[in-house]
């Protein structure tokens, strides 16, 4: 197998996905206007500077974007057969696993890249491109493999999204997307450095409010760190359904 095989298959599968799962109403309604409803919802009760709480509906946009259909797409097509099919082409179960991550990951790019620019040109906000863009790209496939975790590791279609709903509303609360970090208790706090999406979050400030900084390093070795914690034992679940 040529490696621009794999590429090319990593490709269509992301098209292919896109055009069949992802740019249809409900996937756009979970990935760009939940976060925006419920960051609204946040500011109406206690109104201030809505600045403040773009870095978190950012945050929010990428988490639900990358997995409003990538937890279910997997068991989809495995309960469906047509999983199957494409091992028929010149590429690696990895390969096809890193095609369905790379479906969500191109969507939550086309989501965070519309909140992004809306915010900045409608707040006139002034932004660090390069992390703010750095930073989004790594945490789309942090979480477009978190959401390929969670489908391979059930069988049936609702218990992926069932199961992801109590890590994605457990992050909201506990990663500073509406609530600082610091004014949890000292247990919560604890709680939510050992989640992913607090340090896309700290990433996110720092590129809107300081700048690129030390900390931004920490932040992106995390969602590192994360990434493979995510993805490799995808692959070896994705390979185990299929012996």
């Amino acid at each position: 197998m040529k490696w621009h095989d794999e590429v090319r298959g990593i490709y269509e599968i992301a098209l292919k996905d896109m055009r069949t799962y992802y740019l249809k109403p409900p996937a756009i309604s979970w990935g760009m206007v939940f976060p925006l409803a419920w960051t609204l919802a946040f500011y109406l009760r206690n109104p201030g500077d809505f600045a403040d709480l773009v870095p978190g509906l950012l945050a929010m946009t990428i988490v639900f974007s990358t997995t409003a259909a990538e937890a279910v797409v997997i068991n989809f097509e495995l309960r469906l057969g047509t999983l199957e099919r494409l091992l028929l082409a010149p590429i690696s179960m990895t390969g096809v696993l890193l095609g369905k991550v790379m479906g969500g990951f191109l969507f939550g790019l086309i989501m965070t890249a519309i909140v992004a620019a809306g915010a900045v040109l409608a707040l006139g906000l002034r932004t660090d491109i390069l992390s703010l863009s750095i930073i989004s790209l790594l945490s789309l496939l942090v979480f477009s493999s978190m959401g390929a975790l969670f489908s391979v590791s059930v069988r049936e279609v609702f218990e992926a999204q069932t199961l992801l709903n109590l890590p994605r509303f457990l992050m909201v609360f506990l990663c500073g997307v509406v609530y600082p970090i610091s004014a949890l208790p000292e247990g919560l706090q604890l709680l939510s450095r050992l989640l992913p999406l607090t340090y896309t979050v700290q990433g996110l400030k720092a590129s809107f409010f300081q700048g690129a900084e030390p900390s931004m390093i920490r932040d992106l070795a995390a969602l590192s760190l994360f990434l493979f914690l995510f993805l490799l034992p995808a692959v070896s679940l994705l390979k185990r359904r299929f012996r």
